[in-house]
């Protein structure tokens, strides 16, 4: 479960989170018992069947493919050409971490998330 909470306490912010999150545990609970009355999960256990190839390309197809120079930058250029271009997310090689291949992004909560590659 994923829950964000925003108040002036941070210790009310914390109570509010798990009341949401019992209150969807509390949920999903009756629900999956409901479904278990009505027998709409079936209780009996079938054997595994492997898919046919022709599925697998259908649910992998790739519709672009793009190639383009990544540019080693600063995190804080990184992050003015993303919101130049508008985008949520970047990827650029981060001169300040030897090149490391890394994607800055927007996140919800209004600040900014790296991820970077570690090469060692």
């Amino acid at each position: 479960y994923r829950v964000s909470e925003l108040t002036g306490d941070m210790y009310a912010s914390i109570d509010s989170a798990v009341a949401s999150i019992e209150r969807q545990i509390r949920k999903n609970k009756t629900r999956l018992e409901k479904r278990l009355r009505d027998g709409a999960i079936e209780r009996e256990i079938k054997p595994f069947q492997i898919p046919s190839d022709d599925t697998g390309e259908e649910e992998f197809k790739v519709v672009r493919n793009k190639k383009f120079y990544i540019a080693p930058m600063s995190v804080e250029e990184a992050i003015l050409q993303m919101n130049l271009l508008e985008h949520e997310f970047f990827v650029f090689r981060n001169a300040e971490a030897r090149d490391a291949f890394t994607v800055v992004y927007r996140r919800k909560n209004g600040g900014y998330g790296l991820i970077t590659d570690d090469k060692d």
